[in-house]
């Protein structure tokens, strides 16, 4: 792997869960790496116990005061602060790009339609994956590109996503360039709140629906992002991305046996849009 990249997994109080690290060094991925925490968890020394030289420790304070939380709390148990870290921190390391991953996936699959079925193929070459996304990620002139998550394809083979090939959002998954930076915004639900609030300013930012990564259940996995979501449900989540965009973004109900309540983005409101050539003006001339 390129000598000029690394992978960040940003984690919090699951030391000995931290399932990534793993997964990586089996599926073929020979690069650089490092645990990324903040100096409020208090097992930052059985991380570095684990881990050692591979664990970087960032100021959660201090970042916190460098970006728009959108509230009042001064609860920081969210993600969004190593997210916002990562950028100074791979800047220090003498990067040209990095890749934030969360601690908790169990493989990265190829995702295909084979004799008419839709089927999921195991990469076991992540480090040719890796080149070619951050190739994408310089040919797009995008702000990050993603790997898409299970849930980008419900629906099986007929997922219109799947067929899309790319998304105008990016979550889970950011690959990033040092130079290109961009900040996280919102306390919760950083990842919806940062594609909408940049999308909306022409930004790019894409998921590759042809790679998906595969993780634990949010709220099956004590420590990291779950408490908070215990806590406060998706309701309160979801309205987060509201508030960066009233004009385009509802809360709705999502599901049916286990119904919960989730964001609904209107893309036609969101992000700039190229016009058909069918829908041109003539000249006065034409229209007299």
């Amino acid at each position: 792997m390129r000598e000029d990249f690394a992978v960040f997994i940003l984690t919090h109080g699951r030391a000995d869960r931290v399932k990534t690290v793993n997964t990586l060094l089996k599926r073929g991925y020979t690069g650089k790496w490092y645990i990324v925490l903040d100096n409020e968890d208090d097992s930052v020394g059985e991380y570095k116990k684990l881990y050692g030289d591979n664990v970087i420790v960032f100021d959660k304070l201090a970042i916190s005061k460098t970006f728009d939380t959108a509230d009042l709390a001064g609860d920081r148990r969210t993600i969004v602060y190593a997210r916002n870290a990562s950028f100074e921190i791979a800047k220090q390391l003498g990067l040209t790009y990095f890749l934030e991953l969360d601690d908790d996936y169990t493989t990265f699959h190829f995702r295909k339609v084979k004799d008419n079925k839709f089927i999921q193929v195991e990469c076991k070459q992540l480090d040719r994956l890796f080149e070619d996304m951050l190739q994408f990620l310089d040919a797009s002139g995008a702000l990050t590109v993603a790997l898409a998550q299970g849930g980008d394809f419900i629906g099986g083979k007929d997922n219109a996503n799947f067929k899309k090939g790319l998304l105008r959002k990016a979550m889970n998954t950011f690959f990033c360039r040092v130079d290109r930076p961009f900040q996280f915004v919102g306390r919760v639900n950083e990842d919806v709140n940062t594609y909408v609030n940049l999308g909306m300013r022409g930004e790019l930012l894409f998921t590759f629906t042809k790679a998906s990564i595969v993780q634990v259940s949010t709220q099956s996995s004590k420590g990291g992002m779950a408490d908070m979501y215990l806590d406060s449900g998706t309701f309160a989540k979801s309205f987060y991305t509201v508030m960066y965009s009233p004009s385009s973004v509802t809360v709705a109900k999502m599901g049916s046996k286990h119904a919960r309540l989730h964001h609904r983005i209107n893309w036609n409101a969101t992000t700039p849009l190229i016009l058909s050539d069918r829908h041109k003006k003539g000249g006065r001339d034409e229209w007299r």
